[in-house]
């Protein structure tokens, strides 16, 4: 994103220079052994990366929203999308949940470890049986003198290997639908707490993914985040934020995506002539670049809107659907460029492409998106 703010250009200038050191070096083997490590976190927090739109009071930047933002577009235009999916989760959503939410005590005790990464956070909503329908949610949290206590599962819960904290939503009153979820903080040192080991995806293969487990899992009454019940209208409040951050991670892909075709057509030969020479492929890369620049506006133009309070829930859908459609037809086309070099993992658009394909699919899918969107327009059935 362009935005002109020195703020911007002082905080990229860090990131690149952190990620050529801490991660270009590591990056390859992470993905062969299918998991990020756990000290990136604390790498992150060293370097100022982590939740740096957040007040000095934590230990954060007081930076502003779009370097937020630009943190995660420039991870994913590097080809690291499972970091730029787990650091969203973290300093994006997770972090926004406690600071609006949260008592004063439940803000110190979890936000300063945040920012320094000496905790990592991850969010458990979707389960086996329930992903965007959060009111099939069979997660329960029974109350009593001391506490609540907690049964069910999660399944797909991002930075869930490696999570010391865990946003769990549970029903308080199965019979209220969705107004019977509420959501609490778990620490997940507590007994009860359990995890099933990485789950193994077709892409974002370094991006730590995991089922949990609660067992009669006790949590004291002060791990309530919010009001009981009020679960559902949180999650509702705070997806402006997070369909942004995905969209980011979309604007991000694309644009690198993109950078490292334009060297490879202009190196490639093929019939005696430089790839990038032939009509399709500079039509074809015209149109790209035409779709990611009237993508990167709407995105930009939604992040102004966020930054007033007054993003609605139709353009965090519209956000979400159009720029994670638009990189999945950006990579595509891309990799096709690249020929049967492109089917193979020795060229890094083989990775942009097996990356894509999972941003239509979590934090609601096109399909759900595409509803949202037409309730915005004809109301529900």
């Amino acid at each position: 994103m362009t935005v002109d703010n020195e703020d911007l250009f002082v905080f990229r200038d860090m990131v690149l220079r952190f990620l050529e050191q801490e991660v270009d070096p590591e990056f390859t083997s992470w993905e062969r052994s299918g998991l990020l490590p756990k000290n990136i976190w604390k790498k992150m927090g060293d370097a100022g990366m982590l939740c740096v739109d957040f007040p000095d009071m934590y230990g954060a930047a007081d930076a502003g929203f779009d370097v937020a933002l630009m943190i995660i577009e420039e991870l994913a235009c590097k080809g690291y999308s499972g970091l730029s999916g787990g650091y969203n989760i973290h300093a994006n959503i997770v972090a926004p949940y406690i600071q609006s939410l949260g008592t004063p005590e439940q803000c110190d005790r979890w936000l300063p470890r945040m920012v320094s990464g000496d905790i990592v956070a991850a969010i458990a909503m979707t389960e086996p049986g329930a992903g965007s329908d959060l009111a099939a949610l069979t997660t329960s949290a029974i109350r009593d003198d001391s506490g609540y206590i907690l049964n069910g599962s999660k399944v797909f819960i991002t930075n869930g290997i490696h999570a010391d904290l865990v946003i769990v939503a549970a029903k308080t009153d199965p019979k209220a639908g969705a107004k019977g979820v509420s959501l609490f903080l778990v620490d997940a040192t507590l007994p009860g707490f359990s995890r099933g080991k990485q789950i193994e995806k077709l892409g974002q293969h370094d991006s730590d993914t995991a089922e949990l487990f609660f067992n009669d899992l006790r949590v004291p009454l002060n791990a309530l985040l919010g009001t009981e019940g009020k679960g559902f209208s949180y999650l509702m409040q705070e997806l402006p934020r997070e369909r942004l951050g995905i969209a980011a991670t979309a604007i991000g892909a694309a644009r690198g995506a993109l950078a490292i075709t334009l060297e490879y057509v202009q190196q490639r030969s093929a019939f005696g002539e430089k790839i990038g020479s032939f009509q399709n492929s500079r039509f074809k890369l015209a149109e790209v670049k035409a779709e990611l620049e009237v993508c990167t506006a709407y995105v930009e133009k939604c992040t102004t809107a966020y930054k007033r309070g007054e993003m609605t829930v139709e353009q965090a859908a519209i956000v979400k659907l159009a720029a994670t459609e638009m990189q999945w037809k950006v990579v595509n086309e891309c990799l096709q460029l690249f020929g049967g070099y492109g089917y193979t993992k020795e060229y890094p658009i083989s990775r942009f492409f097996i990356d894509a394909r999972v941003q239509t699919i979590y934090g609601g899918t096109s399909e759900i998106m595409k509803e949202v969107i037409a309730r915005s327009l004809l109301g529900r059935l």
